[in-house]
């Protein structure tokens, strides 16, 4: 459930265009190249999660192969990684909105929609009060309903037209590369699953098998969306809320309501779960005297962390007023990557310390975890630079408070 729900987020319902606009019919295929690049890193974390039944996660392993400053920065990374996300989604949401409102996504309306959204969700969390795991799991039997229903009503009404012929030539006006980075974002976020795992009664077993089948899984399933959208939106890449257009064409305005609904489900799951998860992981830096004490500041009367929660919902909201949903995605993809190669290279270094007959370990050597930096590496090479003095601000700020907290402690 975890890795599932952590690979679906919103991303799915807002990609479909731009992989077009990239790859045009190609795109099917860029969605089973993203899956292989990924997959090494994938089980890559399958070996290091079952050394470890303790909470933490990424921060954890960088922290054990490679210290304390290591470890802070993957936990840095995966914060800013999940704040870029919360970004991308609250603009994804307003889109989607837009597309029955206009008024609430273009200009001022854009804005005072982001406010409303990522002040109220501030708010809440601050206040103590949150979604309950049945209510997350609710929204996410939504979010499937609705994307299994359009991929089947798809393929009996469109039949044979939601096969692409390959017909034409890749052109320079498409960018295999470019298409990938964005595609990407659609296969990230399983990392989250590893993080609790001091909960799980037997992760050394479980998480392998969960990352394995997830990825298998999600992979047909984006196969099978992006079929459908091409076959049903013949100008795909010009939309900007392209499954909704896509279940529009097929459904009529009864289906654009339906995938509204799994959208509004989908995006709002994941911002509930992203702004109660992450500005924990701040607080928790903070009191490991890893970031200032401001970070662990605890709300007298609510019992919140709640300058890291103020902290989070405000830089998130600056991040979706300033960007794009395409921009943003392929912005956290960055900071993903630094995230995933640090956990693979940590695989040499703790192996020989960990292995067990309890534990999950990989066949070949180190084989597996040498391809995931690799495909880590040839994805970093798509990036703009752009985004890569992006992230290098968001490293240098993360440094900095290192040192400030380290300094006083």
């Amino acid at each position: 459930m975890l890795v599932v729900n952590g690979l679906v987020g919103a991303g799915i319902f807002g990609l479909p265009s731009g992989a077009s606009r990239l790859a045009g019919e190609y795109s099917v295929l860029v969605y089973v190249l993203c899956a292989l690049l990924i997959l090494p890193v994938i089980l890559s974390f399958a070996e290091i999660g079952s050394y470890f039944k303790e909470t933490g996660g990424p921060v954890k392993y960088g922290t054990e192969a490679f210290g304390r400053f290591v470890g802070f920065q993957t936990g840095w990374l995966y914060y800013v990684a999940r704040m870029i996300s919360f970004s991308a989604n609250a603009v994804l949401l307003v889109e989607s909105i837009g597309y029955f409102y206009a008024p609430a996504g273009e200009g001022i309306g854009r804005l005072i929609s982001l406010a409303i959204i990522c002040g109220l969700l501030t708010l809440i969390n601050v206040l103590g009060s949150v979604e309950s795991i049945r209510a997350l799991a609710t929204f996410t039997v939504i979010k499937f309903t609705v994307l299994v229903l359009l991929v089947f009503g798809g393929f009996v009404m469109l039949g044979s037209e939601v096969i692409p012929a390959f017909a034409s030539t890749t052109s320079s006006e498409m960018d295999l590369g470019a298409a990938a980075l964005l595609l990407i974002y659609a296969f990230v976020g399983f990392e989250g699953a590893v993080v609790p795992a001091g909960e799980a009664k037997n992760p050394g077993r479980d998480m392998p098998k969960a990352f394995i089948l997830g990825l298998g899984f999600i992979a047909v399933l984006y196969v099978f969306i992006q079929l459908v959208a091409e076959a049903a939106v013949p100008d795909l890449a010009s939309s900007s809320a392209p499954l909704l257009d896509a279940s529009s064409s097929l459904f009529g305005e009864i289906g654009a309501i339906i995938l509204m609904i799994g959208v509004v489900t989908s995006v709002t799951a994941n911002l509930v779960g992203s702004i109660f998860s992450s500005p924990r992981l701040t607080y928790a830096l903070s009191l490991d005297r890893s970031l200032p004490k401001w970070f662990g500041k605890v709300h007298p009367k609510f019992l919140t962390p709640a300058n890291s929660i103020l902290f989070y919902g405000t830089f998130a909201f600056i991040g979706a007023a300033l960007g794009s949903f395409t921009t943003l995605a392929a912005m956290t993809v960055l900071s993903r990557l630094f995230l995933y190669i640090i956990t693979c290279a940590a695989i040499p270094k703790l192996r020989p310390k960990y292995q067990s007959e309890e534990n999950f370990s990989l066949k070949g050597g180190y084989t597996i975890p040498i391809l995931g930096i690799l495909a880590c590496g040839w994805l970093m090479l798509q990036v703009s630079s752009t985004n890569i003095w992006m992230t290098t601000l968001f490293i240098a700020i993360g440094t900095g408070l290192y040192l400030v907290a380290r300094r006083k402690a």
